[in-house]
């Protein structure tokens, strides 16, 4: 199973998935390869894989072409959203798709964009809403978590914090809302907005840590474990997303499903999961989020709406138990 870093959680489900139906699997990251040829080489290494299963048509995908054993793609969000500009790179996911027995978006929205591209491709792909499963570390400390992004413990159960998650790369566009939520923390200092995930790209990880030392009541936390991200999610506010794409934000449906409210960017992947004053709130300009965040706020019958309607919707449209055997079955056609 080869994954990009930061999908490797998502990949840790889909490879229970798999490893529940009696396979043996091995999880790797693309990085660790540099062409099909190494690939080649691990698949038929013995004992020889009989199968294999990648994230993103391009990242993942390009490195099974030619590959002796069959295999399956997930599509990423950035397959079409980013690398089908790139005509080289659309050209080998093409290829990638021509090679691979099945295909998997995680909703209609994907499907179509992709069909834009490779419409003779449009049988092998299939809908499997990402599944969702939760769990919040035991023992979990809100206070040393404050303390260590640089938040004043003191006062902590007067504070709304609003945490984004996402690996610092630019198409996440952390830095989209900073300038507008520090204006708001000097108007109103129990609002802060706490950035947390992996350093991706160390260039522009060195802008956000710039940018953020400089703004008021936005602070840059280290990555923490899935479980530890999880706690300090269900302490939290509010979950944000200003991603300038997306797929399918695991983010998103994991704050669902921990009943935080969700304030997200509008865009494709965002507004195909988030529904406005339904399951969530969407903004389209920096000042928007500013005033739906401020609506949210202030409007109680609004927040526990969204919250128990976000919930209700990953309950019902992304199960985990459903994914397991969705991929279950997938996996059947690689034999």
């Amino acid at each position: 199973m080869l994954q990009d870093e930061q999908e490797c959680v998502h990949m840790s489900m889909f490879l229970e998935h798999i490893e529940s139906a009696g396979h043996t699997c091995v999880l790797r990251d693309t990085q660790d390869f540099k062409s099909p040829v190494d690939v080649a080489a691990l698949v038929t290494q013995e004992p020889s894989f009989d199968a294999a299963l990648a994230i993103h048509l391009y990242k993942g995908g390009r490195l099974l072409l030619g590959s002796k054993a069959p295999f399956g793609i997930i599509f990423g969000g950035t397959d079409v959203n980013e690398d089908v500009k790139d005509e080289k790179k659309r050209m080998v996911m093409e290829q990638v798709l021509k090679e691979a027995r099945f295909a998997v978006a995680f909703c209609h929205k994907l499907k179509e964009e992709a069909e834009v591209f490779w419409l003779s491709q449009s049988s092998k792909i299939c809908i499997q809403p990402q599944g969702v499963e939760t769990k919040v570390a035991p023992g979990f400390s809100w206070s040393d978590f404050l303390r260590s992004t640089g938040v004043s413990a003191a006062g902590e159960d007067d504070l709304h914090v609003f945490l984004l998650v996402c690996g610092l790369r630019r198409v996440k566009d952390p830095l989209y809302l900073v300038e507008a939520f520090s204006e708001w923390h000097s108007e109103d200092p129990s609002v802060v907005l706490i950035i947390i995930g992996p350093e991706i790209d160390p260039v522009f990880t060195r802008e956000v840590e710039a940018n953020v030392e400089r703004a008021k009541g936005v602070f840059l936390a280290p990555e923490r474990s899935q479980e530890e991200l999880h706690a300090a999610l269900k302490r939290s506010f509010a979950l944000v997303n200003s991603s300038i794409s997306e797929g399918m934000s695991a983010a998103i449906l994991e704050a669902m499903d921990l009943e935080v409210p969700v304030v997200a960017r509008d865009i494709p992947g965002n507004s195909a999961i988030v529904r406005h004053e339904d399951t969530g709130l969407l903004f389209s300009t920096p000042q928007d989020f500013i005033n739906v965040s401020k609506r949210l706020l202030g409007d109680r019958p609004l927040l526990e709406r969204v919250v128990k309607n976000g919930k209700r919707y990953v309950e019902e449209c992304h199960s985990s138990a459903k994914e397991r055997i969705a991929y279950q079955r997938l996996v059947q056609l690689l034999h």
